[in-house]
């Protein structure tokens, strides 16, 4: 009997050999040295760029401000201090949604779950921008006297701050997506996207606060106003390239092409249930500066007083609270992408990595604080006299408070990294409201009180604030937090 032939497209491989062929291997679409490797590497890889991300961040405003005092005066300083002190209340709770962004992004990132991280980051930048176009826009442009009165910025103050005030408010997006894209490139593991981002940013800002703060040509000085200006348009222009670079792709990161482009209340479910309470936390630290902004204003020198605050604390001290906010955000990210990839004592040891950077750097800038401060504050135009004897008092008690406020902020983006975003909230309550404010309010109420009064009531907060975040992040309860979605139907279709 002749046995059958097939032809060769009707052969099936023998079970025999598919049995053996080695099955698929996953292929992960991000940076693996994050959940793999030596841990102070995969740390400092993350850390340094979204460090000089937020220093860059934080010298958009310094332009502002020497560039006014320069051009403009002390009271400019003083307006632009106290408009960003209330245009940060609201600016901190819009950007919770990306905390919340953040969370999710970097579970799925770590997890290698692409579509999840694209589909997360949209959703994330459709809410963000209904938000600052509907409400923040309007809400802010209408109430922005009656906040400057809450402050009791002195009158020459509110009539630079007014304006400045308004522009911010209106036209706020162009920043809120550069936030939001540095958030979610450095929870997928590229950070160095964003400092390049930030770069042309700041450059951008330079140039156009040149020209429209004093004027050039044909373009007329707008003085303070021109600052927001600048601000604004630098921050657009950024942002319309994002746009373009997400929709088209390129970066680990992308808009997804192939989804429903409607809301995904599933989605932004979760965006509100781990971000709202980071963004309570942002208004409840900010609230503490506006109070404290109100005790100022209660002063005998209420104008120099609020002038040496808006350079020192709010310009000078954030060289180290925007390199502290950076490692909270690569700490953030390297917990969460180590949680995704199920692997808890690395995220745990990845915080204590995160803050000794913190602490080296708080040092190192805490020196300059400490020994040059008069050279620091001329560097802003300050040389009244009495504006430069607040301003150094504060100063030095900013050298060690920033010792503090880095380590509790890495543990924060541990917290935060994890999912726990209620503690930090609960911690901020307690210490940057209940306890500097109760410690000003029984001053003037008791006896006289005085700049360096409000200086050490903030200082005391932050130390209050570095041990509660310390200890609850070593109590550990973070491991038992489960972060997942499930895309629905429409969303895929």
């Amino acid at each position: 009997m002749t046995p059958t032939t097939q032809s060769p497209e009707e052969v099936t491989p023998d079970s025999s050999t598919a049995a053996t062929e080695p099955p698929p291997v996953k292929k992960y679409p991000y940076n693996r040295s994050i959940v793999e490797g030596p841990l102070p590497a995969a740390v400092w890889r993350l850390a340094w760029p979204t460090v000089l991300t937020n220093i860059i961040g934080g010298l958009q405003g310094m332009v502002d401000h020497a560039m006014v005092g320069h051009m403009v005066g002390f009271t400019a300083n003083a307006a632009i201090g106290v408009a960003w002190q209330i245009f940060l209340v609201v600016i901190v709770f819009i950007n919770s949604l990306f905390t919340g962004m953040s969370v999710l992004v970097a579970r799925f990132a770590g997890a290698g779950e692409k579509e999840k991280v694209d589909h997360t980051v949209y959703q994330a930048f459709l809410t963000a921008v209904g938000i600052s176009v509907l409400v923040l826009a309007p809400v802010g442009y209408f109430f922005s006297p009656a906040l400057l009165g809450l402050v009791k910025a002195a009158p020459e103050v509110r009539a630079e701050a007014l304006p400045f005030l308004r522009i911010m408010f209106l036209f706020s997006s162009g920043m809120l997506i550069f936030y939001m894209l540095g958030g979610a490139l450095r929870s997928a593991g590229d950070a160095r996207t964003p400092m390049v981002l930030g770069i042309v940013m700041i450059g951008l800002n330079l140039v156009l606060n040149i020209i429209l703060i004093r004027g050039l040509g044909p373009v007329p000085g707008f003085g303070t106003a021109g600052a927001a200006m600048g601000t604004v348009t630098a921050s657009g222009l950024v942002a319309v390239f994002a746009l373009v670079k997400l929709w088209r792709g390129g970066w680990v990161v992308s808009f997804p092409r192939h989804h429903g482009f409607g809301p995904d209340w599933t989605i932004i479910r979760s965006l509100f249930r781990f971000g709202l309470p980071t963004g309570f936390q942002g208004i409840a630290m900010n609230v503490g500066g506006v109070f404290m902004l109100a005790f100022i204003g209660s002063l005998a020198q209420s104008a120099s007083a609020q002038a040496a605050f808006a350079v020192s604390y709010t310009q000078l001290f954030s060289l180290i609270t925007w390199t502290s906010v950076g490692l909270m955000g690569a700490a953030a990210a390297v917990v969460g992408q180590n949680l995704g990839a199920n692997q808890p004592d690395r995220a745990e040891a990845a915080v204590r990595v995160a803050a000794r950077f913190g602490l080296a750097g708080a040092a190192f800038i805490g020196c300059f604080f400490l020994f040059l401060p008069n050279k620091l504050l001329s560097l802003f135009g300050m040389h009244d006299p009495a504006v430069v004897e607040i301003g150094v008092h504060l100063l030095r008690v900013l050298s060690i408070s920033g010792l503090f406020i880095t380590v509790a902020l890495t543990y924060t983006g541990g917290l935060q990294g994890t999912g726990d975003t209620k503690s930090p909230l609960y911690i901020s309550i307690i210490s940057q409201l209940i306890v500097p404010l109760g410690i000003c309010f029984v001053i003037q109420q008791t006896g006289r009180l005085v700049p360096l009064d409000i200086w050490i009531a903030i200082l005391v907060g932050h130390i209050i604030r570095c041990g509660l975040s310390v200890f609850r992040f070593k109590q550990g309860k973070w491991r038992s937090i489960s972060v997942d979605v499930e895309l629905t139907a429409k969303s895929r279709s």
